[in-house]
């Protein structure tokens, strides 16, 4: 009973310290994603004039597909999931998981943009300043969920 009792914290501490590292590499992820997003919607918005609701919606579906590879392959390392028909599932859960997120951030950016006349360039990063730590917990106990 004293082994379990000394080991427990040193479990812990591991167990967390592999979350927090886990966090760290799903922010740089996160990164290339803000910049694919960002990139994909201003280019969609100022370069090609389009709404901004369907300048977010492209941005979004690129960047998922993005966060799908590199989650799986490097923050996640999911590598179980090695048949097709396994790594569908894997990029609908994804998928899914970006795309509550990606209905609240809609939600959002309306506010934001209708009703508190927040810029259309600075709106949405806002959305993901509350959207990235949700997309997180999602990814991790849910959608790559061992």
């Amino acid at each position: 009973m004293k082994k379990l009792k000394d080991s427990l914290p040193i479990m812990l501490s591991a167990r967390l310290g592999k979350t927090a590292w886990q966090f760290v590499k799903f922010g740089i992820v996160g990164l290339s994603n803000t910049i694919i997003s960002l990139g994909v919607y201003w280019l969609c918005f100022y370069g090609l004039h389009w709404h901004y609701q369907i300048s977010n919606l492209i941005g979004f579906i690129i960047s998922v597909t993005n966060a799908y590879y590199w989650n799986s392959k490097y923050v996640f390392m999911n590598t179980r999931q090695v048949g097709l028909s396994a790594q569908i599932v894997a990029y609908f859960k994804v998928f899914l998981s970006y795309g509550g997120t990606y209905l609240f951030g809609v939600a959002l950016l309306y506010v934001w943009v209708e009703k508190l006349g927040i810029s259309e360039g600075i709106a949405p990063i806002i959305n993901l300043i509350i959207t990235i730590p949700l997309n997180f917990l999602l990814n991790k106990l849910w959608a790559f969920r061992k």
